[in-house]
């Protein structure tokens, strides 16, 4: 019986994922014991044949104890709290799941956006506290929308905009020009992204190159009406700078969804201001997009256990080359 390892609360629970596990005659072991620092992996890796990253990561000690395994796989699109190359140097391919929740993630970026534009979550807290707050907000068509990252995530905000008559300008260190071009979308440098638009959306990686990519100077650059949307990484937004731009009326709002710990401290300040909305890490949470990950999940698990190449095999090349 092979043994799947896993710190992502959510795989193996939606869709047609648990069928397929069983099916396959799996033991599953979750680790996310959120009082334990790493989850409880130490005391399971050993007898793993797979581990399935979440929010809990995976570095080169933590796959130095499972002499067993056959490879590493997210359980999302994210690999910044994977350590591929010691994953690479102990032998294991590194697989995730690109694509697969971008529609979910995309959708909330959307939501998030009507949220600021027509203040829903406090329009939803005076009428249930018994008052009667109305609010003049703003309307989306005719806005300008910046995505920074014009991955497959941003890709498809970028449609859902332009369909609600949204301008979309963008920037990436890679662009997808074809796209751009295709799809009338103006590419820039960040500052300019950020100088035009009405509404920024973040959806970059995480890590050391993207860390405060959102900082005081970046806030300057932004029209003090701007509402800003990080779905990225916490990492990715100076939140003492965010809380400073709102209290002095240089942002118009913001929306996030991640955080550099999760669940955030909420005693800082950003918490409480009123043109602050909040999502809990929430953006690729719908039934669609669980399984659809989860579905890849599987592909990739089948292929480690017979020998074959994993499909979306992120060491491929360097694996090759040992």
């Amino acid at each position: 019986m092979a043994v799947i390892v896993t710190t992502s609360p959510g795989f193996g629970k939606h869709g047609r994922v648990p069928d397929l596990i069983a099916e396959r005659g799996w033991e599953l072991v979750r680790c996310d014991d959120a009082a334990k620092p790493d989850g409880g992996l130490s005391e399971h890796l050993r007898r793993a044949d797979v581990l399935v990253v979440g929010l809990i990561g995976a570095d080169g000690a933590t796959v130095a104890q499972g002499p067993g395994l056959k490879g590493v796989v997210k359980h999302g699109v994210g690999v910044d709290n994977i350590d591929i190359p010691a994953c690479t140097a102990a032998g294991l391919p590194v697989c995730n799941t690109p694509g697969a929740n971008a529609d979910a993630v995309a959708e909330l970026a959307v939501g998030l956006m009507f949220s600021m534009a027509r203040a829903i979550p406090q329009g939803h807290a005076s009428v249930v506290s018994g008052g009667w707050d109305r609010r003049v907000g703003t309307q989306l068509g005719g806005k300008t929308l910046g995505i920074v990252g014009l991955g497959n995530i941003g890709k498809r905000l970028a449609k859902l905009a332009q369909g609600l008559g949204m301008t979309v300008v963008a920037s990436d260190k890679y662009p997808d020009t074809a796209f751009a071009e295709t799809h009338g979308i103006e590419m820039l440098e960040l500052d300019a992204v950020l100088a035009r638009s009405d509404y920024v959306s973040l959806h970059v990686f995480g890590g050391a190159d993207n860390a405060a990519l959102i900082d005081a100077a970046a806030l300057q650059k932004m029209k003090p009406t701007a509402g800003l949307i990080n779905l990225a990484r916490g990492e990715v937004v100076d939140l003492d700078a965010v809380a400073a731009a709102l209290a002095a009326d240089r942002l118009g709002a913001v929306a996030i969804d991640a955080y550099v710990s999760e669940p955030p401290d909420t005693a800082h300040p950003v918490f409480s201001h009123p043109r602050a909305v909040f999502t809990p890490h929430s953006g690729a949470d719908t039934a669609e997009a669980v399984e659809n990950v989860g579905l890849m999940v599987i592909e990739s698990i089948d292929a480690l256990l017979a020998g074959d190449p994993p499909p979306r095999c992120l060491n491929a090349d360097d694996l090759a080359a040992r």
